[in-house]
């Protein structure tokens, strides 16, 4: 009885009223022949801590979690190849010059108001879809923000 209790906890522990929040997603356009842009978007953490561990597009042929970060004057970008942490309740921006993912190996140009899905796999979570917004190549972040 005790196994099936938790298997019904597993199923139903990713509801959407548990399950991390994605919000404001966008990304950059691209001029004809560039293969990789960057999207960002808004999470909200759930009850639960969580785990980014990736992403997807069928407009990237891979996406990784990226940060930017000072070092000294020096502005470097790693791979978060370990995921990102989403603590309980916790929001975290993705941002231009901050943590962001990268779309990579572009199969074609993004254009400016053509939105693309985007799909992030969580560990506690699963699979989330969200359709981003594409915007100017030159946009940071507020351009269209929308205040709850």
């Amino acid at each position: 009885m005790g196994q099936m209790i938790v298997a019904l906890g597993l199923l139903f522990g990713a509801s959407a009223a548990h399950a991390v929040e994605v919000s404001d997603a966008w990304a950059r356009a691209t001029p004809p022949g560039a293969k990789l842009t960057a999207a960002f978007f808004t999470l909200q953490g759930a009850e639960d801590d969580d785990l980014l561990i990736a992403a997807s597009t069928p407009a990237a042929g891979r996406v990784e979690i990226h940060e930017s970060r000072m070092d000294g004057e020096i502005m470097r970008m790693r791979e978060l190849s370990d995921g990102l942490s989403i603590a309980a309740g916790e929001e975290i921006t993705l941002a231009p010059g901050g943590i962001h993912l990268m779309l990579l190996d572009l199969p074609a140009p993004l254009v400016e108001g053509e939105p693309i899905a985007l799909t992030l796999h969580f560990e506690q979570a699963g699979a989330i879809t969200v359709h981003a917004e594409v915007r100017p190549p030159g946009a940071a972040g507020h351009d269209h923000h929308h205040h709850h």
